[in-house]
């Protein structure tokens, strides 16, 4: 079985590839993806890698707050999506009494 990561704060030229080998240094990657913008295609500083649950605890150790290309990382485990607050409509400007 595999856990999922979430490695914050990459620099802005970081692919899937370099996230791979980043982390593949510390255990077994499964799969490795940076987000990126929808419309530009950049990367939006963030992604989130598969290892073998065994092996989690000790990358999120040997990782989070590692430099890497002049930033500090942040990996920990991911939450599932169904736990992210979801967003104000309103803060985007958007008002519903329209």
């Amino acid at each position: 079985m595999a856990k999922t990561l979430y490695v914050g704060n990459l620099s802005w030229n970081v692919d899937d590839n370099e996230l791979a080998r980043l982390v593949g240094t510390y255990a077994e990657v499964v799969s490795a993806r940076v987000v990126t913008d929808r419309e530009t295609g950049r990367s939006r500083g963030f992604g989130f890698v598969d290892v073998p649950d065994e092996a989690s605890e000790s990358v999120i150790s040997a990782l989070n707050g590692m430099d890497h290309e002049g930033r500090k990382l942040t990996v920990n485990e991911a939450k599932p999506r169904n736990e992210r607050p979801r967003g104000n409509s309103r803060a985007r400007g958007y008002d519903s009494r329209w």
